[in-house]
């Protein structure tokens, strides 16, 4: 898929290094077609890194995409330059008055905190809220998704008593809905987070169909509202060596941190990781573009109303 991305974007060389078809302003404006426009709220603290994630997950579909990179002002993070996120980032209310086929929400490393605790809980907060009537559908990742779940729905999450880590084996659900279409009916996903979410309200809510889940891991993927609202509660969009570099990172600090399960060739950490997840990656990411964002979308945004319509 053609991503349209700024022509000095750091990772426009990186995707284009693994052949991954990034257009850039140049060509795109000579192609007389309407591209997707796709949001991505980056909470990760090393936004470079996310961006390369996502931009890789979304590049399996002949479509082509316009994506704005967005960023919280009401928390500016140390680990990435300012002048990137100056150069690159919007904020919410430079966009608010806007519409968008979709909307990514990252993941944060901040789950130990009380959601009203996060600093930029509030403007977090307005953005799910404006995503209801400006985006066709939202997909929620990891602390993402469990902030978006209590948000909407009012799922609470809970401290585990032990790091899910590592690679889980999750069982497909609801095979006929278009978002696990392709999908095996066994496959692998990366996890990596202190907290889980109630599995009693998440059965009790009528709104949320779970689509995959892991005996060990719980809950993977859920769907709400026809797939306006998608929640994963894992990383599908992790790279080969993401928790490589975070077991060795945590490691080498002296941290409390467990082999990651289902990760390295005989629990070696000296060998390369095995990728077992790409093909599932790939799967989730082109059926949400395709089905719940493509297929949903109006062609010209011409008011809020139209998306409430469709």
């Amino acid at each position: 898929m053609p991503i349209k991305v700024r022509n000095d974007l750091p990772a426009k060389k990186i995707m284009e290094n693994e052949n991954i078809f990034i257009m850039d302003e140049t060509r795109a404006i000579t192609q007389n077609i309407r591209p997707l426009h796709i949001a991505i709220l980056n909470l990760m603290p090393l936004k470079e890194d996310t961006e390369i994630q996502m931009m890789r997950s979304l590049s399996n579909t002949p479509l082509q995409m316009e994506v704005t990179f967005l960023t919280t002002a009401s928390y500016i993070g140390k680990n990435t330059p300012v002048s990137h996120l100056n150069d690159f980032y919007k904020t919410f209310q430079q966009v608010k008055y806007k519409n968008f086929d979709g909307l990514i929400i990252t993941g944060a490393p901040v789950e130990h905190l009380e959601y009203e605790e996060v600093q930029y809980w509030d403007e977090l907060t307005q953005i799910m809220e404006w995503s209801k009537t400006n985006v066709t559908s939202t997909l929620h990742i990891c602390w993402g998704a469990q902030a978006g779940l209590y948000y909407h729905y009012g799922i609470h999450k809970y401290l585990l008593d032990k790091k899910i880590f590592g690679i889980y084996e999750h069982q497909v659900h609801h095979r006929k809905i278009p978002l696990v279409r392709g999908f095996d009916d066994v496959f692998y996903a990366p996890h990596s987070r202190y907290t889980g979410v109630c599995h009693e309200e998440i059965q009790a809510c009528d709104s949320l169909t779970v689509l995959a889940d892991s005996q060990e891991a719980g809950e993977l993927l859920l769907i709400a509202q026809d797939g306006k609202q998608i929640f994963i509660l894992g990383h599908l969009e992790y790279d080969r060596l993401t928790l490589d570099i975070e077991y060795k990172r945590d490691k080498a600090k002296n941290l409390p941190i467990e082999l990651p399960v289902n990760y390295y060739p005989g629990d070696d950490e000296t060998k390369r990781p095995l990728l077992r997840w790409r093909a599932a990656s790939n799967a989730l990411y082109s059926n949400w573009i395709n089905y719940y964002v493509y297929q949903s979308t109006p062609f010209e945004f011409i008011s809020t109303q139209e998306i409430l319509k469709k």
